[in-house]
């Protein structure tokens, strides 16, 4: 039996200037849907496009968790969780 990896994701715009949270089972088709602004909403109005972080889990219920901790910290916090595991935020998705 195969497990499920759940994905929570930090994107951010060219400019760097917003930050957007999210959590999701399939970060490739996630993806996808951000830079095709499949959806209408805050990714599509500020081009938020960049995956700069992620992390897996095998609980969604962790994931979901973790999604709303991370929506809870202050954005110099989120920046430094960035840093940590990816210094120049360059674009980790690669289509």
């Amino acid at each position: 039996m195969s497990r499920r990896i759940y994905y929570v994701y930090i994107l951010t715009n060219r400019w760097k200037t917003v930050l957007y949270i999210g959590v999701t089972n399939n970060l490739r088709r996630r993806m996808s849907e951000h830079i095709t602004h499949k959806n209408n909403g805050f990714t599509k109005r500020y081009n938020v496009t960049y995956l700069i972080y992620y992390e897996t889990f095998h609980s969604i219920r962790e994931a979901i968790k973790r999604e709303k901790r991370l929506k809870e910290w202050k954005r110099k916090w989120k920046e430094e969780l960035i840093n940590k595991h990816n210094p120049t935020w360059k674009n980790l998705y690669h289509g």
